[in-house]
C-alpha cells in the first residue's frame, strides 16, 4: 500500500522513475500477497494428519 500511495504522489509530481518502481514494488508484493493467501487457504482447509 505504501509503494502505490508512493508511485500515485510521484506522478501527481511529475516523477515517472520513481513511479515506475513505485508501481512495479507494489505489484510483486501484491501478488506474492495473493499467492501466500491462496497457500494458506488450501493448507488450513485439509483435515489435520491423524
Amino acid at each position: 500500500m505504501v509503494f502505490l500511495v508512493i508511485a500515485i504522489i510521484a506522478g501527481l509530481l511529475g516523477i515517472t522513475g520513481v513511479m515506475s518502481i513505485a508501481i512495479e514494488m507494489a505489484w510483486i508484493l501484491f501478488v506474492v500477497g495473493l499467492i501466500l493467501a491462496i497457500l494458506f487457504w488450501v493448507i488450513g482447509r485439509r483435515p489435520p494428519p491423524i
